[in-house]
């Protein structure tokens, strides 16, 4: 019997092959043409002005003439460039790790109270706000008048509340009337008075409607008589509504200055101190006889606290950064309470079991789990807080822009501002991009590894 082998032959590999290369090629074409539109914004918003600013920053600043490196040898010889660094790097050490640290504690109580969604929603909130709109909000919030910005109105209020204020600055004595004014500021009896004498001391200066309401007529008190020990006197608004009176009288027109505190002086010593009734009378009982001299304080006359100069030179970084937090506090501690949520519990029921307290948890089991989130949040608050421009330009006024420029907004004016010098801006430019760069490469490292 003859058996017949029959080989079964395959189909050849090299066509095959060459369907899957074509297939593969198709794939490749197919996607660039999709990726093509978003490729040429790329480089149309991104790389060509990149590349722009870099050769720009090699010319003068009207862009016809190679410099070479002056523009960055002038950048770090120029006193508000070195200024805008020094600022830059206030807000990068300061902003982020307030925030982060705000951001994170912040999460931890939230956790621990009912209404938790609502509290984020409030502090999320900022979030929706444009810097031009908040920063409008604090230069209003931060304005020196009282009367305004909200901020010096609870500064002042605090202050009145405990040391108190004076309720004539503007009263003044009238020349040759008996009253002689100090270096500092204060009034006194150009002559010697005794016991048993009755003193009118006129002031004027303050507008009737300024006059404090339990005010009476000091007519009556400047008429009264004085035992031998002591001395009576008067202080009043040297002043008629109206026109008319004698000036250096108290006329029965004429009001009391209530409030105002008088000593008399004796030797250069402070002997008794009084303060004046409603109808501006004062009384000093038991005096010795001898010669006194009347004094208004100076603090009858101190002009009202003002409050803080918030946008001072100063001041105005700070203020800035304030304003900052309002805006990203939320933004932090939503991310660190996103991390947090994802922490194993086990490890802290584990930590309570064995007695460890609440602090000690936060301080050596969550602070550490939460290492890798609390890193992010810094990161990336620190890009972007070497381009913050927005802010400083609306809230800082003219007069101190200089003093709370940074690299964002220092390239501007340099180059559109006033300073017409775009050689200048663009080497700026190309300073804030090689500082940015590092912090974006350490972020786009630890999502890549957070993925693996």
């Amino acid at each position: 019997m003859t058996a017949t082998l029959v080989k079964e032959t395959s189909p050849p590999a090299a066509p095959r092959a060459d369907g899957r290369r074509r297939a593969r090629r198709r794939g490749r074409i197919i996607a660039l043409v999709f990726v093509f539109p978003a490729l040429l914004l790329l480089g149309a918003l991104v790389v060509y002005p990149v590349l722009f600013t870099v050769g720009r920053s090699f010319f003068d600043a009207s862009g016809t003439r190679f410099v070479g490196g002056d523009n960055y040898a002038e950048m770090f010889r120029d006193p508000a460039t070195l200024k805008a660094i020094r600022n830059t790097t206030i807000w990068v050490v300061v902003a982020p790790t307030l925030l982060t640290g705000l951001g994170l504690v912040l999460a931890v109580l939230v956790e621990k109270i009912r209404w938790a969604t609502a509290f984020k929603l409030l502090l999320f909130m900022p979030m929706a706000v444009s810097f031009l709109a908040a920063g409008i909000i604090f230069r209003l919030a931060y304005d020196e008048d009282p009367d305004k910005g909200v901020l010096n109105a609870a500064v002042v209020g605090v202050h009145d509340a405990f040391a108190g204020t004076s309720s004539y600055p503007t009263a003044r004595a009238r020349d040759g009337q008996g009253l002689t004014r100090a270096g500092d500021g204060s009034y006194g009896t150009a002559d010697g008075v005794s016991p048993g004498r009755t003193v009118s001391l006129g002031l004027v200066g303050v507008r009737p409607d300024d006059l404090p309401k339990d005010a009476r007529p000091a007519y009556t008190a400047a008429g009264r008589t004085s035992a031998p020990d002591e001395l009576r006197g008067v202080v009043y608004l040297d002043f008629t509504p109206g026109g008319g009176g004698r000036q250096g009288k108290a006329d029965k027109a004429e009001s009391g200055l209530p409030g105002m505190r008088v000593e008399a002086v004796r030797d250069g010593k402070t002997a008794a101190r009084a303060t004046t009734a409603a109808d501006g009378s004062f009384r000093f009982g038991d005096l010795g006889s001898g010669s006194y001299t009347l004094r208004l304080p100076a603090s009858n006359f101190a002009p009202p606290y003002e409050g803080v100069s918030w946008l001072g030179p100063a001041l105005v970084t700070p203020a800035v950064i304030g304003a900052y937090l309002w805006i990203w506090t939320g933004f932090a501690m939503v991310l660190i309470g996103a991390g947090l949520a994802a922490l194993p519990r086990d490890a802290l029921e584990a930590a309570r079991m064995d007695g460890a307290g609440e602090w000690q948890i936060f301080r050596r089991i969550t602070v550490p789990l939460l290492g890798p989130v609390l890193t992010v949040v810094f990161v990336t608050l620190v890009i972007n807080v070497m381009k913050v421009f927005d802010l400083v330009y609306i809230i800082a006024p003219g007069p101190v822009q200089e003093d709370a420029t940074v690299l964002a907004t220092q390239m501007w004016l340099v180059s559109f501002g006033g300073g017409n010098n775009q050689g200048l801006g663009s080497a700026l430019g190309v300073l804030l991009l090689l500082l940015v760069i590092p912090a974006m490469v350490f972020n786009v490292r630890r999502f890549r590894g957070s993925q693996r």
